[in-house]
């Protein structure tokens, strides 16, 4: 985008603040990858993006609008068509909500019938968390104990999934009701997101419950620390136990943001750039098949918080680069591989696309507020 184009554009947060009032008033959820012809994507808005978003809006001010959101989670969490146990899916149709709540989906000509991508339907814990992170920061900035709820209703769901022999959450359910896979593999990412929405929940309630459930996630990650990579693994394979060594950004930054005490794994920041950098800003892998934007903000916001100002600021420029005309952020600079598999189909490859979409223009804002989301506030976890 030209330097002109990008002093025009709106402010992240007003952005933000544009697609939620875009949609009809009310509960809503918000689509994750506006404007995209891509069948699987589109309409359907995913939870971490929508949570995300909220947070994001918490961090400008915007409690209104993110409560909107917030809401949406709620009506969805008792309103499904088949669950009743405190899950969330893992996307659903974007707009506003009603009973019971609509799933994304499209209609198939060849098969001649309405299809739903099963990791869309599925309740990975990553994204529980994440939901759990966005309820409880409204619970604290509302005063609306209804948020405390949901996000306890959450809780209990995700300690199913919880391995009391080797510490950590496995990936969650993936697939149509009534009979999901498990999955057995745990991720780093998913983990980070549980330690800290528990360590909230606990925090909220007082319930020394949900602190055994922290210190289990907690554990775990630090246990896939690799002192001679400097670097986190990416999680474990299907045993839950052996570490995934794939390299993948947001596994290293997430920690440094989300856990306390993190000095010993500083190391990493100098891994990201010999690694992971390019383009002004940072891939998801190691292939640096292209620019990652979401990731670079979580580097930005990082690095703001560290007091790394001289490595945020051009982290920032790169950011900008990535606006789209009317202010959203595209996903990525071009085609870029993850180094992962699709669940859905392991013959392709799950990559992010050079269309906007939702998380990185609420990460942009994040980091733009210099609001963690991990904690709600505007520093780290001590």
């Amino acid at each position: 985008m030209a330097r002109e184009a990008v002093a025009a554009a709106p402010s992240p947060c007003a952005y933000l603040a544009a697609q939620v009032d875009a949609g009809p008033a009310g509960p809503i959820l918000l689509a994750s990858y506006p404007g995209t012809t891509i069948r699987e994507l589109k309409g359907a808005a995913f939870v971490y993006d929508n949570a995300a978003a909220a947070i994001a809006l918490v961090g400008c001010g915007d409690v209104a609008r993110a409560r909107r959101i917030g809401d949406a989670l709620l009506f969805a969490q008792v309103h499904d068509r088949f669950w009743r146990d405190g899950r969330l899916r893992n996307a659903y149709a974007a707009g506003a909500v009603a009973a019971p709540v609509k799933l994304a989906g499209w209609w198939d000509g060849a098969l001649n019938r309405w299809v739903e991508d099963r990791y869309q339907v599925g309740s990975d814990t990553g994204n529980q968390a994440w939901a759990m992170l966005a309820l409880l920061v409204l619970d604290r900035v509302a005063g609306d104990r209804h948020y405390r709820a949901g996000a306890a209703r959450l809780g209990a769901w995700l300690e199913r999934w919880r391995d009391d022999r080797h510490d950590g959450f496995g990936g969650g359910a993936f697939g149509h009701e009534p009979s999901p896979d498990t999955l057995t593999w745990k991720s780093t990412e998913h983990n980070t997101d549980l330690a800290a929405a528990y360590r909230a929940l606990a925090a909220a309630t007082g319930d020394r419950r949900w602190r055994t459930d922290a210190r289990a996630a907690e554990v775990l990650v630090r246990r896939l620390w690799l002192p001679g990579c400097a670097c986190f693994a990416a999680g474990t394979g299907l045993d839950g136990v052996t570490p995934n060594r794939l390299l993948a950004l947001d596994a290293q930054i997430w920690p440094l943001l989300a856990l306390a005490d993190t000095a010993r794994y500083r190391g990493v920041l100098a891994t990201l750039t010999r690694r992971l950098a390019t383009s002004g800003g940072y891939a998801y892998g190691e292939g640096r098949d292209g620019l990652w934007t979401e990731g670079t903000a979580q580097a930005a916001l990082l690095m703001s918080l560290l007091g790394r100002s001289g490595e945020a600021a051009p982290l920032a420029h790169t950011i900008a680069r990535m606006r789209t005309a009317d202010g959203g952020y595209y996903a990525s600079d071009r085609s870029a591989p993850t180094g992962f598999m699709l669940e859905t189909d392991p013959t392709k490859r799950r990559e992010y696309f050079h269309i906007p979409a939702l998380a990185p223009a609420a990460w942009a804002t994040l980091a733009t507020r210099r609001f963690n989301p991990f904690t709600g506030t505007n520093g780290l976890p001590r």
